[in-house]
């Protein structure tokens, strides 16, 4: 059985890193906007 290289070290979780953070960017707008939408509707 051959073992993976040592770039996989650094690849993978520099990958995941990379997926949480956009995730976390991307989860954040999606919760202030839904904030934004029932603040409008609140004060209408």
């Amino acid at each position: 059985m051959k073992f993976p290289g040592p770039e996989h070290l650094l690849f993978i979780p520099a990958v995941l890193l990379i997926g949480i953070v956009i995730g976390w960017i991307m989860g954040g707008r999606s919760a202030r906007e839904q904030l934004q939408k029932q603040k409008r509707r609140l004060r209408q």
